[in-house]
């Protein structure tokens, strides 16, 4: 069941970035179906926890580079079938059923998607389609995608390990706030990445990212790393802004949305903080 947990995340991973690549309205149900494999790991670590099973977010690197989208699409196809051989390892009857069913129907749509060449997505010429770069703006926007896209994809997973192993209302209602926040962000800059010619998976988080033991101080150092990324997010604003008004709009956009990341945060802090020193 260990192994359908890893095989399950990388699948999520490989229609998650097989949609950055894609530039058809075959990205929208790629983005659907990562959203239902999200949730299929979800279902499963719930499992894990209810049962007292320890497990982690391990997996093996996601190969993305191909010069047509059918070579991920039958990558993601040989996933889901190395995963449907594996669901009976789940002794949930209900999840094993519903789980079966998405993805039979999962398999029926990849088979049909159009063909697409895909080879712009990897040239790494770091332009963006109709836009003029300078080069200030070009380094800036590279290494800001490059760290906050994977920032984005240990938010997400952080944020779920700690909703699933917490049993408190209050901030599992926070905790999936910062989830679904970061994986809008996730998916505005692996579009952005892809559409320069850079995108690439993020490497494998250690477990002692998520496995933290002072939730406290993981409050306390998230804020300060949140504030650090409105302040990169203000610099790329300011470095686009003699290239693109709309590069420029959409950064701004990005740090207003890190001031409620933020609010959410000293949210959760003070919360604790009240737990500990009721009064």
């Amino acid at each position: 069941m260990k192994r359908l947990f890893k095989e399950i995340h990388e699948a999520w991973l490989a229609t998650q970035f097989t949609g950055f690549i894609s530039k058809t309205q075959s990205r929208q149900e790629l983005y659907e179906f990562a959203n239902i494999l999200f949730k299929h790991l979800t279902w499963l670590e719930n499992d894990f926890i209810k049962n007292g099973v320890e497990y982690n977010y391990n997996i093996k690197h996601v190969p993305i580079r191909v010069t047509h989208i059918s070579h991920m699409i039958n990558d993601i196809l040989k996933r889901l079938t190395s995963i449907e051989s594996k669901l009976d390892s789940c002794k949930d009857g209900d999840i094993t059923h519903r789980m079966r069913s998405d993805i039979e129907y999962i398999k029926a749509v990849l088979e049909r998607l159009p063909e697409e060449e895909v080879e712009d997505r990897f040239d790494s010429n770091r332009e963006y389609p109709n836009v003029e770069l300078t080069q200030r703006a070009k380094d800036a926007l590279t290494l800001f995608l490059f760290e906050e896209s994977y920032k984005e994809y240990e938010l997400i997973m952080v944020y779920n390990y700690s909703k699933a192993n917490s049993n408190d209302v209050f901030l599992n209602r926070i905790y999936q706030i910062l989830v679904d926040e970061s994986l809008f962000h996730l998916r505005s800059f692996g579009q952005m990445m892809a559409d320069m010619g850079i995108l690439g998976v993020p490497r494998t988080l250690m477990e002692e990212i998520y496995k933290f033991e002072n939730l406290e101080q993981f409050l306390k150092d998230g804020i300060q790393e949140e504030i650090g990324a409105k302040e990169e997010c203000k610099r790329l604003a300011e470095a686009v802004s003699d290239s693109s008004e709309h590069f420029a709009a959409f950064f701004t956009f990005i740090n207003n949305q890190e001031n409620y990341h933020i609010a959410l945060m000293e949210e959760a802090l003070a919360y604790i903080e009240g737990m500990a020193d009721p009064k």
